[in-house]
């Protein structure tokens, strides 16, 4: 058994640590005896998401998302249609949550139209949303984590939140949304990275994708004692 990880800009996306989270994915596959290979896709290559189980997308500023937009384009986008559309597992962290989205308007600053891949758009303030934060999704799994961004995101149809906000700010600090759902694509404002704070979470990734390749799929449960300290003494701590 072998699960295949594409990690989407690296060089470029990668704010807060957000490749901590492939890390976490490749050490729980690791865990259970499944292979995992990682493949990292720069920008100026020739690159198609086809045969990936995992497609990873982490975080960047602005000029980091111009810079991916000038790479990400034609036939890359289609092909990351596709494997969205498709079912294919897909974690996106801020700026790459904003990129799969059809627009974002920085505060005092062009337009930047995305890949409109899923329905929703984001709006830049001049606020920042900063701080740890915690948030449910329906499988009620609390996920904490840290959020800092000041764009403003809005969800249409067919995109369902990826979770509720217990405390802090999410999507736009105004409906209580955090993040976005759509098949087994998975987009947060959360960084941190999110999957080491929250191993159930990594575990519904590795399993969507396990199932989607393979069928059926039952993890072996995993020692989290350290991370449920940690997760503790984040909560008591700071939220």
């Amino acid at each position: 058994m072998k699960i295949n990880i594409a990690h989407l800009y690296p060089d470029l996306l990668n704010l807060y640590g957000d490749s901590g989270n492939v890390i976490c994915l490749c050490e729980r596959l690791r865990l259970r005896g499944i292979d995992c290979r990682v493949t990292p896709l720069y920008s100026k290559k020739d690159f198609i998401f086809d045969g990936y189980d995992i497609i990873f997308i982490g975080g960047g500023q602005d000029f980091e998302q111009s810079l991916v937009l000038k790479d990400l384009n034609g036939s890359k986008i289609k092909s990351l249609d596709k494997a969205v559309h498709s079912g294919a597992v897909v974690l996106a962290v801020c700026g790459g949550f904003q990129l799969l989205g059809k627009y974002y308007q920085p505060h005092n600053a062009p337009q930047m139209n995305f890949t409109g891949i899923l329905d929703f758009y984001t709006v830049g303030k001049e606020k920042r949303l900063i701080g740890n934060y915690e948030f449910k999704t329906k499988e009620k799994m609390r996920i904490i984590g840290f959020e800092n961004h000041s764009g403003r995101t809005y969800l249409g149809k067919g995109v369902e939140p990826l979770g509720k906000i217990i405390k802090g700010f999410g999507n736009n600090a105004e409906d209580k949304t955090e993040g976005a759902r759509y098949k087994n694509t998975f987009c947060t404002y959360c960084h941190g990275p999110v999957l080491p704070k929250n191993p159930d979470f990594a575990d519904l990734l590795i399993k969507k994708a396990v199932e989607r390749r393979y069928g059926s799929c039952e993890l072996e449960p995993l020692d989290c004692s350290a991370e449920i300290l940690a997760r503790k003494q984040i909560r008591d701590l700071y939220i």
